[in-house]
């Protein structure tokens, strides 16, 4: 009997879900990646002087995509890679320019795709943990965390220290319960990308809602 229960106890042990091993931090880290990721895409798009790359937000399960203007401007041929590896051609809705540089795109999917959920970028609070995915350099859904830095309000930008590279614009800012609350836009650069010292920008995800609204 004794022999039966130790051997009960063992397989109970050997069951207990992996995420105990976790921190409380990490765990959040983890669903939020998991829960966010299969709704972020690489963006290739050929230009006059090469390929611009960067990400992107799905919105809609059709395939409406959130993204970075400067990633699509003057580009004629625009390719997206979703989270399962499928690679789609995508046409531009709209795009608001370089001042807000915002733009929307849209691809069409063979099955419906998982979408973002908006937060509310007027809450956004200066200390608060912020995570950013994306594509820097070709690495497909990375996964960087740091605070909110300073929010720029005669900008309107968000300032944050999660490590945002070439790559990583038109990808979220997401807050700790997998909200979108911006859309990572550029770096601090003041050595022509030698270094990357830690002072990044997103556009508060507020302005995107008012594109929209308008389309």
């Amino acid at each position: 009997m004794l022999k039966k229960i130790i051997i009960s106890l063992f397989c109970i042990i050997n069951f207990i879900p992996n995420c105990f091993s976790f921190e409380r931090e990490e765990i959040t880290n983890i669903n939020v990646y998991e829960k966010i990721n299969p709704a972020i895409v690489a963006i290739d798009a050929t230009i006059p002087t090469g390929v611009s790359s960067g990400s992107g937000c799905i919105i809609d399960k059709n395939g409406t995509i959130l993204t970075s203007s400067h990633v699509i401007d003057n580009s004629n041929n625009i390719e997206v890679t979703v989270a399962n590896g499928e690679k789609y051609d995508a046409l531009i809705l709209e795009q608001t320019g370089l001042s807000k540089d915002l733009a929307l795109i849209k691809i069409t999917p063979k099955q419906p795709l998982k979408t973002v959920k908006f937060g509310d970028s007027s809450n956004v609070k200066v200390g608060q943990k912020v995570l950013a995915i994306g594509n820097p350099f070709g690495f497909n859904g990375t996964l960087t965390q740091g605070i909110v830095s300073r929010i720029d309000y005669k900008k309107n930008k968000i300032q944050t220290d999660a490590a945002i590279n070439p790559g990583s614009s038109g990808g979220p800012l997401v807050n700790t319960t997998g909200e979108v609350i911006g859309i990572n836009q550029a770096i601090y650069n003041p050595d022509d990308n030698v270094s990357n010292i830690g002072i990044g920008f997103a556009i508060p995800i507020n302005e995107a809602k008012k594109i929209l609204h308008r389309s």
